[in-house]
This record gives structure tokens, C-alpha cells and sequence, in this order.
């Protein structure tokens, strides 16, 4: 897939407009279009990675901050207990959108979603 053609870039440069729930100077957070609890969201990066082995290390502190700031609006929000983080790298990993993007999924106990049971 062609940068022009990726919906995250597009969604990244205004393309397709979307609600943001946090944004820096390299990631944005949005909320999951498909999402298998309320509140999960996703953490994308506003440049084109295919993943994370391509993203450069000077992100990082980027990539947490807009991790650990969207993460404490969404625990807030939904009166969650807890959450996961979770990144599919590669088609085999159960990537679907070629472009880097982290996962957020708050979890309250009992609430039935199995994650690596």
C-alpha cells in the first residue's frame, strides 16, 4: 500500500476528519472504528511506519507520552480497572492497517475479553 493511499496518513493530515482524544508532535490517539470494549482506542504515529521496527528510537518518549496521557483520559472516562496495550506487527501478527499503531483496550476484571488466556 501507497502512503497516499493509507487511511492513517489520510486521517493523520485531516483527510478523513476523526475525534482526537490526545495528540504530540508524532503520535494522535483516536478511538478504535471497531472497538472490542468501549474506549479502545488506537495510538498511531502521524509519519508513515509500516511498524514498529521501522519507527526511529528518538519517538519513544513520544510514543509513551501519548500512551500513558490518553490511557489515564480513557481509564477516567470508563471507570476502567485496568488496560492492555497491544501492537500486531506484520500481517502474520494480525496487522491490518500497515501503519505503526498501538492499541488501548481498558479492562475491568470480569468483563470477559481474553487476552493471552
Amino acid at each position: 500500500m501507497k502512503k497516499e493511499e493509507c487511511i492513517f496518513c489520510k486521517i493523520a493530515k485531516g483527510e478523513i476528519p476523526s475525534i482526537k482524544i490526545y495528540e504530540n508532535k508524532s503520535f494522535f490517539a483516536i478511538p478504535d472504528a471497531h472497538p472490542v470494549v468501549p474506549g479502545h482506542s488506537l495510538i498511531i504515529s502521524k509519519k508513515h511506519f509500516d511498524n514498529t521496527l521501522e519507527m526511529p528510537a528518538n519517538v519513544g518518549n513520544d510514543l509513551l507520552d501519548a500512551i500513558k496521557k490518553t490511557t489515564e483520559k480513557l481509564l477516567e472516562k470508563h471507570k476502567s480497572e485496568g488496560f492492555n496495550l497491544a501492537n500486531n506487527n506484520s500481517e502474520a501478527a494480525g496487522q491490518v492497517v500497515k501503519h505503526v499503531h498501538f492499541h488501548i483496550i481498558p479492562r475491568n476484571k470480569g468483563d470477559g475479553l481474553k487476552f493471552f488466556a
